[in-house]
């Protein structure tokens, strides 16, 4: 279950050597993934009422599932606690084919609210799997996006953890492998993680495209440039999300004193504070902006109210809602048939 947030005490404005601030990452939060999905269950609760059930998290932030669960969005771990002929939502995370047919075999109306980006890997997975190549899936043993993935070429896929599984790999060809990757992962170790390949493998091939989210990195680029400048950072996003996990370590990596990942602002410590002027704030691609709104307000009531963007990117694209929900319950085009939230 969610949890819920804590009381928010108040931090106390404590005397810091130099000017208290703080550098603010841009891009942060919502990507256009996330933005899709959370819509598409909002729409579909609009259009067909509650229940619509979701299978897993949506996305992997704990307060975003807590205010679709108020909305009437019920969250299950398998297609099977679905009542036959409901309405179903896959996250956005994306699911097997296995799933899939899971799902029609009980007659439910599933609703498609996988990333594109991550759609683009599955067929990846499912292109190499028919020349037969052995596809390298680099990426978190048991996070759904990697089953999802593995479960388009079950037998060709074999999964690389990271740069310490490389020696342990065996393949059967090393004229026909090719490497694909999870979307969430740090940029800095999954080119670790090829590099190696490629040291066992000289012909390993590369995917088309680079298949780690524009989001992904975008995020990964800002909290760099901040940490450099920053003592301390706080990254909010939940444990179980697997780019939030990667800004923490990404800002220890590049300068940051000292990194922490909350999910509320009530989460942070007033000793993580203590002697610091600097403090870099950012958010992971599932965390919707009122979240770090409120860390902002806390740490302005602890002295921290200069607050200064650090912006390495413009972010503006935008993905269409699942078809089943580009059209209100009128029949007419809808206004949000691209998501459209804004932040």
């Amino acid at each position: 279950m969610p949890r819920i947030p804590g009381a928010r005490r108040r931090l106390q404005d404590n005397p810091v050597v130099g000017h208290k601030r703080v550098l603010l990452a841009a891009p942060r939060g919502y990507c256009a993934g996330v933005d899709r999905a959370v819509v598409a269950v909002e729409k579909a609760l609009d259009l067909y009422g509650a229940p619509v059930y979701v299978r897993k998290q949506i996305v992997h932030n704990v307060h975003v599932v807590s205010e679709l669960e108020q909305q009437g969005a019920i969250f299950v771990d398998e297609v099977d606690e679905v009542p036959s002929g409901a309405h179903v939502v896959f996250s956005a995370h994306g699911v097997s084919p296995a799933v899939v047919n899971a799902a029609a075999e009980r007659g439910l109306r599933a609703i498609d609210a996988t990333c594109p980006l991550v759609t683009k890997v599955h067929r990846e997975a499912v292109r190499f799997s028919r020349d037969d190549f052995q596809i390298l899936l680099i990426g978190h043993a048991g996070h759904e996006e990697v089953e999802g993935t593995a479960g388009e070429a079950p037998d060709h896929v074999t999964l690389v953890n990271g740069p310490d599984d490389v020696d342990s790999i065996v393949v059967n060809d090393p004229d026909k492998i090719v490497w694909l990757s999870q979307t969430t992962l740090s940029v800095d170790e999954t080119m670790e993680t090829v590099r190696r390949l490629r040291e066992r493998f000289p012909n390993l091939q590369d995917p088309p495209s680079d298949d780690i989210c524009y989001a992904t990195q975008n995020r990964q680029v800002a909290i760099k440039k901040v940490a450099e400048q920053a003592e301390l950072v706080i990254v909010v996003g939940s444990a179980n999300s697997s780019n939030s996990v990667r800004l923490v370590e990404v800002a220890l990596e590049y300068g940051a004193k000292a990194a922490y990942r909350v999910d509320y602002a009530s989460e942070i410590k007033q000793e993580w504070l203590d002697g610091v002027s600097s403090v870099g704030v950012t958010s992971g691609a599932s965390v919707p902006e009122v979240l770090v709104q409120e860390v902002l307000d806390d740490l302005a009531g602890a002295g921290y109210q200069d607050v200064q963007e650090v912006k390495t990117a413009e972010e503006d694209l935008m993905f269409s809602l699942p078809k089943e929900l580009r059209k209100d319950i009128t029949g007419k085009q809808d206004a949000r048939a691209l998501g459209g939230r804004g932040r």
